[in-house]
């Protein structure tokens, strides 16, 4: 049982619009979620709006326990395709009709925000009013302003249209996406909700908005393609926030939040400074390129047991996807952080264009000279491989390729028979797919669903045709019922989310499609050249 403190409460009779922030996913999820937070905590800061959470599968409010239809605005947060058939069943249970065209200004009005919506809108837009293209701080507010000129917005939908980042399918408008410019003057959260276990132990960490965006162009990524360029907060105002967060709360854990936080280009003084402090620091995986031993050692003096190292696959295939960086330097991260007494967890990735049966074989390989080279070292250090299919995202380079299950499972069974000498034992299916163990040796590999990837692959690059599955379906309907919305895409068609304008030139992304099936790699812009892949990347305080 966990207990929350520091939530924010407000009469009613004090407030103009009452806002539901939704998160379709489990109480243990949401603690995840910088993005929720935040956007709660930025909308409670306004004196005329109240901002309450739901949590899944409840209709009812944390902070009052009112029902959905009893709000304005309903915003859903979401950041996996799944949450697509948990948004039609809150409605469902919320009595609020599923489908836009048939709600009325009694009915709140229903807007939604994350990566995969911003990325493709199409599968939820008989559903939705209003989609918030990019970063949510730069669209909320000013949606929220446009809302209060009106006795009922829902007649007056065209005039959000004058707000960057906003797309409404009844209108189908070409948007731009709206990013942050400036890191340092943007909302920060210094008050984060206090989460509790039944021993009164604060089990949630200060979550430090460390950057934004990633310029070093992988080709598979879709938060890479959405909100490059790369964009940091200052060292200064980090620590500012960690103090006045700890200050608040009595947290003293931190959690360093981007997609490549040692891009930063004061990274190792942060963790110098944090450790210093008397903060405990987690990160999420690094690139292997900015790994140092003295990175690794602040981490383990912090309090972090492990580390998550993603080579993706092997180097042929790590080149045609823009990443760079041979095995060597894998090596060099993978034995001092063993010298050092990490446990570490490997993210592989299957399924690129161009990989064939013999790189599985040695993809397989090469993870077991991982193993021989632990041993060396210290056989108690535990070692975890995830081992995930790829699945095609629009707004990528792959958003042309088409997922093939039956390839996808012939790859998994070469590579479990090459691994077949290690003795793992298959403990059962998971909620995200199946593990194998040898505990014996300190061993562990989970192997993410190939028909849940699929399903996702559909669900991320489908079109408004989509919405018949989302809305009478369920994710976990069986595969004869996903196949006929299966995408195919030739290389000229126009695409669902066409709509969409990252800001890229014209021609670029198919341009490093192209380069991909070469081989070719496309230097970070950062440390070579500018590619004039975005209009005005570097102006302002872009990095």
């Amino acid at each position: 049982m966990l207990y929350e403190e520091n939530i924010t409460l407000k009469s009613l009779d004090d407030i103009d619009i009452r806002v539901g922030l939704i998160y379709p996913d489990v109480y243990e999820n949401v603690t995840l979620s910088t993005g929720f937070e935040l956007l709660y905590h930025m909308i409670n800061d306004r004196n005329d709006c109240y901002c309450e959470r739901f949590i899944y599968p409840h209709t009812n409010s944390l902070e009052t326990k009112s029902s959905l239809k009893e709000f304005d605005i309903l915003s859903f947060t979401i950041h996996h395709t799944d949450a697509y058939f948990k948004i039609i069943e809150i409605l469902k249970k919320a009595d609020i009709p599923i489908l836009r065209e048939n709600r009325t200004n009694d009915d709140p009005l229903i807007i939604i925000g994350g990566p995969i919506t911003t990325s493709n809108p199409a599968p939820l837009s008989k559903f939705i009013d209003i989609f918030c293209i990019g970063e949510g701080e730069c669209i909320l507010n000013k949606l929220i302003d446009t809302y209060k000129k009106f006795e009922n917005p829902k007649e007056h939908l065209n005039e959000f249209l004058d707000i960057q980042g906003v797309y409404i399918p009844k209108f189908n408008n070409h948007t731009k996406i709206a990013l942050i410019d400036n890191m340092d003057e943007k909302f920060h959260n210094t008050n984060p909700i206090i989460v509790k276990n039944e021993d009164n132990e604060i089990v949630n960490t200060i979550r430090l908005d460390v950057l934004r965006g990633c310029s070093h162009g992988c080709r598979f990524c879709m938060a890479g393609y959405l909100y490059k360029p790369s964009r940091e907060t200052s060292l200064e105002k980090l620590i500012e926030i960690a103090e006045a967060a700890r200050e608040n709360t009595g947290i003293s854990s931190v959690y360093l939040v981007g997609p490549d936080i040692a891009d930063h280009s004061r990274f190792l003084e942060l963790i110098d400074e944090l450790n210093k402090r008397n903060f405990n620091v987690g990160l999420p995986s690094t690139r292997i390129e900015k790994i140092s031993r003295n990175m690794l050692q602040n981490l383990k003096d912090s309090g972090t047991d492990h580390f998550d190292i993603a080579p993706e696959s092997i180097y042929k295939i790590r080149r045609s996807i823009n990443k760079d960086f041979e095995d060597e330097k894998i090596d060099y991260v993978m034995k001092t952080a063993f010298d050092i007494g990490l446990n570490l967890k490997f993210l592989f990735l299957i399924g690129f264009p161009q990989e064939t049966n013999e790189d599985i074989v040695d993809l397989s390989k090469y993870i077991k000279s991982i193993i021989k080279t632990r041993d060396d070292f210290d056989k108690n250090i535990e070692l975890d491989f995830r081992v995930s299919p790829v699945v095609p995202k629009p707004n990528t380079t792959l958003q042309w390729q088409h997922f093939d299950i039956d390839t996808i499972n012939s790859k998994i069974d070469i590579f479990l028979d090459e691994l077949n000498d290690l003795n793992l034992e298959c403990i059962g299916d998971t909620m995200m797919g199946r593990t194998y163990t040898n505990y014996s040796i300190n061993l562990r590999f989970d192997f993410i669903s190939n028909e849940d990837c699929f399903k996702d692959y559909i669900l991320s690059c489908g079109n408004s045709e989509l919405g018949d599955l989302i809305m009478n379906g369920s994710f976990n309907s069986p595969l004869s019922q996903w196949e006929q919305y299966a995408p195919k895409y030739d290389f000229d068609d126009v695409l669902p989310w066409d709509c969409i304008d990252l800001g890229y030139r014209k021609g670029f992304i198919k341009a490093e499609y192209k380069r991909m099936l070469k081989n070719k790699l496309t230097l970070w812009c950062v440390e070579n050249k500018c590619y004039n892949c975005k209009d005005n990347c570097f102006e302002n305080d872009f990095i």
